[in-house]
């Protein structure tokens, strides 16, 4: 038997006496091939065996058997499609110690974060209310007055996380809290839910905001974008959640006072110099700041950013930006480890994302912003590049490709990061081609693509060509001001021109795609982004020499599309768009459209528009009025009540294409699962929500209620 428990086919040959093993070999080796099969039934067996010593205990135990063995101990199964939390095995593991503890507020704690797999607070609204105390019985820890001069518990007290840390007393609440409506009332307990997660981003370069060297932004955008304290792990089960649990909005004053906790090697943020001696931690001392424009100052200075000579970093976590007193040395690059928030596990980024980086033969590493046409030169007939890091890089302003593959096997070209990263690649102007031969496949994965638009050119044969776009971001107007708004808006981020060119966008951001007839659109956990609703998502290409209604493209006009030209066929999974869709055929499932005609005089005649309505369907999804679309199924947005509610629409928001709770249930629970319509989707937040009710109604005290809060 081998290391591993396995048994070998030789090592089942020699137990055979060595007369028919003699036979055997002169007969031609019949025996050794029947031992073959033998050997993999033994060895099945073996593992099944092995198997049902570990579906013993509930840490090793396969996932179907974890129901089972809650069943002995009276565990109630929930919902099972919810991703990440499907399988009840923290919940089994356990239930005897929430039972132990049935009733207190760590218990329901835990028990959120158990069932929905989001971090969570349990806070008992009754201990907030103001009162007046029995004197025989004093309260010592019973909140009173505001100290209007503990600056920090004010601060942490406001915004969407006010409720869960704020710990003021409050006068009581009449309305109900699981309506959300009330909270401070005697039977009230609260249960404050994170859902929005922080990315690590490591060592990414610092953008300059101006040229002085001096200020820069956090964001590889140039966007100011508030950042997010990384969550540290609870160890005890009686333990209730603190600040430094939750993935919280980093604050001026908060930081501030728990610097110590936030900065440094493993914690939030960490700014360091890279030099040709290697990469070291900023030597200054760190100084939290408002670096906010100072509007008494000429334009572009900041607020309290340090002056020549002093000796200290200001550090701004609201807007993400850091100011130096001086300019960098010669051959130094300034770098930054950060938390930024994202609801979404789209478009690449700091989340797991393993599972989509294929097996290649030959992978071409590339780091430090190196120029990657070398290197993409070095694989056209077949690889990958794969980057590093998170650094800057010039897109290259063509990607060859020369050996027919298919994106599924090692013929394709592939450029991708390292699993958690997301690079930068951008150029200033231009386009980045894709110069592709006949049956070949580009695949992107992981990437950040800015200021040009990602083209597949057309050919003169009619043999098919592949892009296939896994967690990458085109990034939705090119580019971004330094206030987060789109640099260029209506600017095509994808343009496909060769009629028989199959493009699959998987968990991606994109900007409007110009895509001219003939060509296969397919997007599923994806969000096209025109910037505003009544702004062309999809179109065709112009007419060469022909009027454009709205150009969609700042490349040549060959390039552009007039909105009145149909796209080819679109397929949506799972999808959101922002903006106005023209296609020849429209297949759509679980998918939020957000589109509206700009004004009556619009020669746009439909916010959706199919021009093949006999074939394609739309199920399950939110169609705007007036829309010409094919037949649909238990579609909503008839009805003006159905009209989604975001978070935020736009890029770059920790809440970007995230449904509020005030949603109609006919969006919220529209999906043919019961799940949200659009990107959301798959993170199946009514099952949470309805897995987290259920519990709570199992161990709530009699006569308290649960209201459910949304902290992000």
């Amino acid at each position: 038997m081998s290391s591993s428990g396995l048994y070998t086919t030789e090592e089942l040959y020699r137990l055979l006496p060595a007369v028919y093993r003699i036979g055997d070999t002169e007969e031609g080796g019949a025996l050794r091939e029947l031992l073959d099969v033998v050997a993999a039934q033994v060895n099945a067996l073996a593992e099944s065996l092995e198997q049902q010593y570990d579906d013993q205990f509930i840490e090793t135990c396969a996932d179907w058997v974890a129901p089972y063995i809650g069943d002995l101990i009276g565990y109630r199964t929930l919902h099972g499609v919810v991703p990440r939390v499907a399988s009840p095995r923290a919940e089994v593991a356990n239930t005897i110690r929430y039972r132990r503890r049935k009733g207190t507020v760590s218990v329901l704690e835990q028990l959120a974060r158990d069932v929905t797999g989001w971090p969570a607070r349990a806070v008992e609204f009754f201990e907030l209310l103001a009162t007046t105390q029995y004197m025989n019985h004093i309260r010592g820890h019973a909140a009173a007055t505001a100290e209007l001069r503990d600056a920090v518990r004010l601060e942490l007290g406001g915004g969407f996380q006010a409720g869960a840390f704020d710990g003021f007393a409050h006068t009581a609440e009449i309305r109900r809290v699981t309506s959300r409506s009330g909270r401070y009332n005697i039977p009230n307990v609260g249960i404050f839910l994170w859902r929005a997660q922080a990315l690590r981003f490591a060592r990414s370069p610092l953008v300059e905001a101006d040229a002085s060297g001096r200020r820069y932004r956090l964001d590889p955008l140039g966007t100011d974008k508030q950042l997010f304290g990384a969550p540290r792990t609870e160890q005890e089960i009686t333990h209730v959640a603190e600040p430094f649990d939750v993935p919280l909005l980093l604050l001026r004053r908060w930081l501030k006072a728990h610097l110590a906790d936030y900065y440094g090697h493993g914690r939030s943020l960490l700014l360091e110099l890279e030099t040709g001696a290697g990469i070291d931690p900023v030597g200054n001392k760190i100084r939290v700041c408002n670096l906010s424009d100072d509007p008494s100052q000429p334009p572009g200075t900041w607020a309290h950013e340090p002056q020549p000579g002093d000796t200290h970093v200001a550090v701004d976590p609201v807007l993400g930006r850091v100011a130096f007193a001086a300019a960098p040395a010669a051959g130094e690059t300034r770098l930054a480890t950060f938390h930024y928030g994202s609801a979404l596990a789209v478009g690449g980024g700091g989340y797991d994302r393993a599972a989509t980086l294929d097996e290649v033969d030959k992978v071409v590493p590339a780091s430090g912003g190196q120029a990657l046409g070398p290197l993409l030169g070095s694989v056209a007939g077949g690889g990958a590049v794969e980057i590093l890091d998170n650094r800057h890089y010039g897109a290259p302003a063509a990607i060859a490709v020369t050996t027919p593959g298919n994106f599924a096997t090692d013929g394709a070209l592939t450029v991708r990061s390292l699993n958690r990263a997301r690079p930068l690649l951008s150029r200033s102007s231009g386009e980045v081609k894709l110069a592709m031969e006949p049956d070949t496949t580009v695949v992107l994965n992981g990437l950040l693509l800015a200021g040009a638009p990602l083209v597949l050119e057309e050919a003169a044969d009619a043999r098919p060509r592949t892009l296939v776009l896994r967690h990458c971001t085109l990034v939705p107007g090119l580019t971004r001001t330094a206030a987060g708004e789109p640099a260029s808006i209506g600017s095509a981020s994808l343009i496909v021109l060769h009629p028989f060119a199959s493009v699959l966008l998987d968990h991606c951001i994109v900007g409007p795609i110009v895509a001219v007839e003939g060509t296969e659109v397919r997007a599923n956990d994806s969000v096209l982004d025109a910037c505003v609703v009544d702004e062309i998502a999809l179109c065709g290409r112009a007419a060469p020499g022909g009027g454009a209604l709205r150009t969609v493209s700042n490349a040549a006009d060959r390039k552009t599309g007039d909105g009145l030209t149909p796209a080819g066929h679109l397929t949506l999974d799972a999808s959101t768009v922002i903006g106005k869709v023209h296609a020849q055929r429209l297949d759509v499932t679980d998918s939020l459209l957000l589109a509206r005609r700009a004004e009556a005089a619009d020669p746009w005649p439909a916010p959706v528009w199919a021009e093949r309505r006999q074939v394609g369907c739309i199920r399950f999804s939110f169609v705007p009025p007036g829309s010409r679309t094919p037949r649909r199924f238990e579609c909503a947005g008839a009805n003006p009540a159905h009209r989604p509610h975001h978070t935020s629409l736009r890029y770059g928001d920790p809440g970007y294409a995230q449904l509020r709770r005030a949603t109609h249930p006919a969006v919220r629970t529209g999906a043919s699962d019961e799940s949200e319509l659009g990107v959301t989707h798959e993170l199946h937040q009514p099952q949470r929500e309805t897995n987290l009710r259920v519990r709570l109604d199992e161990y709530l005290r009699y006569g308290l209620e649960a209201g459910l809060f949304y902290a992000t």
